[in-house]
Order: C-alpha cells, then structure tokens, then sequence
C-alpha cells in the first residue's frame, strides 16, 4: 500500500510537470523517469549509518556512501565573522533604534513597516553591511562539499552573502530569505547593484532610485513577503534525492525553512551541528533508543566543521581556499 501510494505520488507529480500532457498517456520517457525515482526510493529504504554516531558518519563518508548533499543553515555559520544575530533582539543591534518608536523589534523586518519607515531598516542595516564580514571555516567547509562533487545544493537563512563570498555557485546556492547582492525600486522595479546600494546606504541613509525617486529595497525576504521562487522550484527535486542532510546553525524554528529535514528519505542520515539540542519539534531526535540516522555533533559551526575537514583529510583544500580569500 505504502508502495503504492508512492508510485501515485511519483506519477501525479510528473503529470503536474508536464500541464496539459498529463491527460493523456505517460510517455516512455515519462515512465522511465517515474520508476528510476521509485527504484531511487526503494533503494534508500536501507539505512546507512549502522549506528548514529560520529565515528559511523565519517566512516561512511570515508567509504562514499554520500554522494548527494544538501546543506541547511541560519545564523549560527556566521557568528564567527562577527555577523550578529539580526533577528534576534538580544543582539543589541536594536539599541539605536529607540527613536523610531517601534510597536515590537521584529517589526524592523515586516514589509508593511519598511513601506511606512524605511530609514528604520536602514540604520540597522549599516550594520550588516557584506562586505565587512570574510567567510567562515563553515562556508569553506560547504564550498569544499562542491569542489568534491558531493553537493546538490546549499540552503540559507542568511542575508550576508557569505556563501558567495567564499565561492559557492549560484546554481548550489538558495538564499531562502534573499540577499543585499541585488535590490530594486518599489514603483518602478529598477534593479541596483550591491556596490551601489551600499554607496548610497552610507551617503544618503535611505537610497532611493535615480529614475523616480522612489525607495530602494534590498532583495531580501521581510515578514509578509513571499520566499524566492528557486526555494520552492528546487526542493521538491533535491531532498528526495539526498542521501545526506546537514544542518548547521540553524535553530529549526522558522518555516517553511525548519520542515526541511522531514523531506528527505526517511533512513536518510541528517547531521546536526549547533552547540544545543533543536528541531525536536520537527522530528529530530536525540533518544539513542528511537534514534537511527540523526548524528549531533555540539559545538560551534567552526569547531564542528574543522572536526570534519580533518576526518576527511580535506585540509589542503580549506588552506588553498583560505589562501585565496585572504
């Protein structure tokens, strides 16, 4: 029945693909394509950690076990280039901001509030400001996963374009709640360059576009806006398709974003690196008696991925990255 079920799933989705097409006939091409992900499925029902401990996860990495990675992770990969925690209002970057009167500190990032008073986002976003930040051992470590062949895609929360600092490509990238590196006009939908943006952030306090004068936004994801479209375009092809998920810095609070890690395969191994237990709420689990595939590594990112840089004998490559991003 399960089998079943899946089979349906897999046909309905290729009939939604193809539109009108899916009324008529499957096409050979269109079968071959349902049973190759049915017979991927059927496959991945083994699960390949024998137990869910570090040393079985790096031992299985050793041997390629993993050959399709998916990373996932917030603010906790950048914290170590000094990147503050924005969303959160313990961080102190909301200090300066008393005198726009703000009903609560998230309201900051809320697109109806931006509309009302931009200047408010802008004080706090000089703060946050890529450019003044360099990549982490934990970027690298993803950048790496990329150069190895290993890495279907790379999913962020974050804003601050670490990922393309340290040289993740555009096609493994899903900014999940966008970037400065682009930002357009709210009337007429002129698109600005980062460099400009931030020149005209640190001239004038609040840019606005050289056509009509209208407020520039940056292209980042506020409260009430809706995620890029490459988010949802991608993960319905990549976590059936990974036999690894790793998720780091990520507190697992916000969605979609935190109901990620139930879409990969069920014996799918998922490697939680943060420095606290999270995700208990979206199936994580931490009892060694239900627990088969969940791997947490404590620590911080940057402990956590050296750790594992060094496991796999990858040193050389995160010196050469560094070599070139100093």
């Amino acid at each position: 029945e399960e089998e079943d079920g899946r089979e349906r799933k897999a046909v309905s989705f290729q009939k939604e693909r193809h539109g009108k097409r899916g009324k008529s006939l499957l096409s050979e091409s269109l079968l071959s394509e349902t049973f190759r992900k049915l017979s991927l499925q059927s496959a991945s029902k083994k699960a390949i950690l024998d137990e869910p401990t570090y040393d079985c996860f790096i031992q299985c990495f050793k041997e390629r076990c993993f050959k399709k990675v998916v990373t996932i992770v917030g603010a906790g990969i950048s914290t170590a280039a000094g990147v503050p925690d924005f969303r959160s209002p313990d961080t102190g970057l909301y200090e300066n901001l008393a005198k726009y009167n703000l009903p609560y500190p998230q309201a900051i990032f809320e697109i109806d509030y931006f509309e009302k008073e931009p200047s408010a986002f802008y004080d706090l976003a000089k703060q946050l400001i890529p450019g003044n930040f360099k990549p982490t051992i934990s970027h690298y470590f993803i950048k790496i996963l990329e150069m190895k062949g290993l890495l279907i895609r790379h999913y962020t929360q974050n804003v601050d374009g670490l990922e393309r600092k340290a040289g993740i490509s555009d096609e493994k990238l899903v900014e999940a709640h966008g970037s400065f590196s682009s930002s357009h006009c709210m009337k007429c939908n002129k698109t600005y360059s980062f460099e400009w943006l931030k020149q005209e952030m640190e001239a004038a306090g609040v840019p606005t576009c050289v056509l009509c004068n209208t407020v520039i936004k940056p292209d980042i994801v506020f409260f009430g806006e809706s995620l890029p479209s490459k988010f949802f375009e991608c993960i319905s092809n990549d976590f059936p398709e990974a036999d690894l998920l790793i998720i780091m810095g990520s507190s697992l609070l916000v969605e979609p974003f935190a109901s990620l890690v139930k879409r990969v395969n069920r014996n799918c191994p998922r490697i939680i690196i943060n420095d606290q237990e999270v995700g208990h709420k979206v199936g994580i689990l931490y009892d060694p008696r239900r627990n088969k595939r969940d791997v947490f590594i404590r620590g911080t990112c940057d402990d956590s991925c050296s750790r594992i840089i060094n496991s796999m004998e990858w040193n050389e490559d995160l010196e050469e990255l560094l070599k070139q991003n100093d």
